[in-house]
């Protein structure tokens, strides 16, 4: 459950920031509320690279083998 908590508040986080950049794009914003926007903006972003970090450890856990980690390459156009 917790697994899915995570990824459902990551995704969250990021259309959340996409939201955000749009509104900040069209330009109508009070300088005020621009301020305030971007300062969401750079904590979401923060959240975000940080959960992306922490996957990231976790695939390195588990492709670690024998006390090394075995880079393997990556071909997302590959049927999985």
């Amino acid at each position: 459950m917790a697994r899915k908590k995570a990824a459902l508040d990551f995704e969250q986080s990021l259309t959340d920031l996409q939201t955000l950049v749009e509104r900040l794009e069209t330009g109508e914003l009070s300088l005020e509320d621009s301020l305030s926007a971007f300062e969401q903006g750079v904590r979401l972003t923060r959240d975000c690279q940080a959960a992306l970090a922490q996957a990231e450890q976790k695939v390195q856990i588990l492709m670690e083998r024998d006390g090394e980690v075995q880079a393997e390459p990556f071909d997302g156009d590959e049927p999985a």
